[in-house]
């Protein structure tokens, strides 16, 4: 009985190593499922993904805005749905000015544990891109930071580009 313990205990011991290596993904569903029953007026779906298996990581995120030349950041809630490792995302940012959504799927600590999706709307509120920040190592594709520096140049620039119309 101790040896079938002491296996079973060390196949969970390499299973949650092998789980908790590698980088974690994430990727956007949009637009929401007017139609699913879990979660009600979903603006986007967030999928939160080990390798390729969909696994429940913590996802956070903010939309980042430009509202009438000032900048403003609302921070974003999340909810579960039936589906492991998807997230819903109801709308709550302001409808004027432009919006950015900055989210992450984290999985452990370190160097490259959150991949982000980084979702630019456009001025009539609807999703215009998404961009999933990464890096090469060691002949791999990881997940990059995001820099906030970098978002809130995209703000003013699309904010001069929809000025200029």
């Amino acid at each position: 009985m101790r040896t079938i313990k002491l296996l079973a205990l060390s196949t969970l011991l390499a299973a949650t190593a092998f789980v908790s290596s590698g980088p974690p993904w994430i990727s956007i569903e949009y637009p929401g499922n007017p139609y699913a029953q879990d979660v009600k007026d979903a603006f986007l779906y967030v999928h939160a993904f080990h390798h390729g298996t969909p696994v429940p990581n913590p996802v956070s995120g903010t939309a980042e805005g430009l509202v009438k030349g000032e900048r403003r950041t609302v921070a974003l809630r999340f909810e579960n749905t039936e589906r492991v490792g998807v997230y819903a995302l109801t709308k709550q940012w302001p409808s004027e000015g432009l919006w950015t959504l900055v989210i992450g799927a984290t999985q452990g600590g370190g160097e490259n544990s959150t991949a982000y999706a980084v979702v630019e709307l456009n001025a009539s509120g609807t999703v215009s891109s998404v961009n999933v920040p990464t890096t090469r190592r060691n002949n791999y594709l990881v997940p990059a930071a995001v820099a906030m520096t970098a978002i809130d140049a995209g703000l003013r620039t699309r904010a001069a580009q929809v000025a200029s119309r």
